[in-house]
């Protein structure tokens, strides 16, 4: 079995990370969907990577890059937005390995209050891995997201820190 970390996102990423997100199964869940250019993607990193209430990470498997998230503050004090994506062509699980890493990472290392997450209402991949993560579903913001075309609505989740821990066990399932 293979080594799996998460760590801080470098430049030396860019690549890795655009291949994954410009993939067609990763752009038709996304609120973007065009296929993101080297430039833009550049231009995207320098800014984020430059704000303080950003953190970029990637989930590494075996030193590849099998997937990103990002922890983006709100204006609640410990309470971050989360987006997230594994790589399509990873082994089956590897969404919910990246989950529990970046969880970890959010409650034990960076003691954060609560992880929120929306998920546009048809994928269903997504709000199935929230919920095996142990996020509440916290409402459904009706027609929120227009894409050039129709309304979708966006399914809203959270997760608190205490919840998290609760579900810690001799098992180890959030160690």
């Amino acid at each position: 079995m293979g080594q799996n970390c998460l760590r801080l996102m470098t430049a030396a990423d860019l690549e890795s990370v655009l291949a994954l997100r410009n993939h067609a199964e990763i752009r038709r869940y996304m609120f973007t969907q065009h296929e993101i250019s080297s430039e833009e993607h550049a231009s995207w990193f320098d800014r984020a990577s430059n704000n303080a209430g950003i953190e970029l990470l990637v989930f590494e498997m075996d030193k590849q890059c099998g997937g990103f998230v990002q922890f983006k503050e709100t204006n609640y004090h410990g309470v971050v937005d989360w987006g997230f994506y594994a790589a399509p062509d990873a082994a089956k699980g590897t969404g919910k390995k990246l989950g529990l890493a970046a969880l970890a990472h959010a409650f034990k290392k960076e003691n954060l209050y609560k992880v929120c997450g929306q998920a546009l209402h048809w994928n269903q991949p997504s709000i199935n891995l929230h919920k095996s993560l142990g996020f509440v579903q916290e409402g459904i913001l009706r027609d929120q997201y227009f894409d050039g075309t129709d309304y979708h609505d966006l399914v809203c989740f959270g997760l608190l820190k205490r919840e998290w821990l609760a579900k810690e066990s001799p098992t180890g399932i959030n160690k």
